[in-house]
């Protein structure tokens, strides 16, 4: 069982990274797609450096963290049948999915109706197929159908698509993890998918790192509450700090070519101690916020924010810096601004929701956020 406040812990690092992860979506330098390696491609600036610092270095442990809380949480239920559990991630996982892809592609479609926001798409690019097709209008019915069930313009979904995977492969996982002699070889594989950030349309290694190791946590009873002499925050946040730094300076000065791998490995670094820094570390910060009730309120919608800001937040981008890219600091300003608003309009909706009508806000969300 979980203790009281490992329990809040759980709760407060899945609103947490709810709530960063529409700031990393809202990145919005010229290179705006973002891997470990990117490369901004402009003069560094203070605007350029923060975003890229935040977006591309300190916010990045966070889908590592919620794959290792799922891991761990789905390992706590060995007690249930199998099938039981599995059934019901259809429910809280599958369901969803369908849904909030489908919400995507219908906000775009109707987006696309009005001659403003269908420029504005069109130059998001999100929707291009190939040098002609670049609205969704434009696709055929089996294409509509592929980006409904397979990539979809709410692009944040992958997560709850690849999780739905893990969790029906939790046996295998298992056994995986806990095999006195597979677990190394095991390991070892998901290990170099990880750093080689190789990924599927169902499959890809980050997840599937962090959520064989939550299930290998819980499993052999590793303590989450008190870090060993390796996992000492202190120390990790030194290497935090430095290292994501030290990567952000690279990747705008790009001091040799092939500068990628460096960039690579100085990412997983960052990813890791920042991992370590925030289980370990943040023990006031969960305690003060987790018992203030309208935090505790406010985490109940940690999937609506999830579900809603995207792709939102590339449209509404687009849309100011075709209007107002003649102010000044117009891209830091969206940068911060954009995502608060986002974020305030799925509470609100969520709340509204909920309150109007709660079987389908249960439906929708797969069971969240209802107390």
């Amino acid at each position: 069982m979980l203790s009281v406040f490992n329990s809040q812990k759980f709760r407060f690092w899945a609103f947490v990274s709810m709530f960063l992860l529409v700031f990393v979506h809202a990145y919005n330098l010229n290179q705006s797609y973002l891997q470990p390696w990117t490369t901004p491609g402009e003069p560094m600036t203070v605007t350029g450096f923060t975003e890229y610092w935040l977006a591309n270095g300190i916010f990045r442990f966070r889908i590592p963290m919620l794959f290792i809380i799922s891991g761990y949480l789905f390992a706590m239920s060995d007690h249930k049948p199998y099938k039981q559990r599995a059934g019901k991630r259809v429910k809280t996982l599958l369901y969803p999915y369908l849904i909030w892809s489908a919400v995507g592609l219908l906000l775009t479609f109707v987006l696309e109706l009005f001659p403003y926001s269908r420029n504005v798409i069109a130059e998001t690019h999100m929707m291009q197929l190939d040098e002609t097709r670049i609205l969704l209008h434009q696709y055929h019915w089996y294409e509509v159908l592929a980006r409904w069930i397979f990539f979809p313009v709410s692009y944040q979904l992958w997560f709850i698509r690849v999780l739905l995977i893990y969790n029906l492969a939790y046996p295998l996982l298992r056994w995986c993890v806990m095999h006195r002699i597979g677990k190394w070889i095991f390991f070892s594989i998901v290990t170099l998918l990880w750093l080689a950030t190789a990924g599927f349309v169902l499959i890809e290694g980050e997840g599937l790192l962090f959520f064989s190791l939550g299930i290998w946590m819980q499993k052999t009873n590793f303590n989450i509450d008190t870090p060993n002499k390796w996992l000492q925050p202190k120390n990790w946040f030194l290497v935090f700090i430095i290292l994501s730094i030290g990567k952000t300076w690279l990747a705008f000065r790009v001091p040799f070519n092939g500068i990628e791998p460096v960039l690579l490995l100085l990412h997983k670094l960052v990813i890791l101690s920042g991992l370590i820094c925030a289980w370990y570390g943040c023990n006031a910060l969960v305690k003060y916020f987790m018992n203030k009730k309208w935090f505790a309120w406010l985490s109940a919608f940690s999937f609506m924010i999830y579900v809603l800001h995207a792709p939102l937040v590339v449209y509404a981008t687009k849309a100011i810096f075709m209007q107002f890219s003649n102010w000044y600091a117009y891209r830091m300003v969206t940068f911060i601004v954009l995502p608060l608003c986002l974020i305030a309009g799925a509470v609100i909706f969520g709340a509204l929701l909920r309150r109007l009508l709660p079987k389908v806000y249960s439906f929708v969300t797969g069971g969240r956020g209802l107390g």
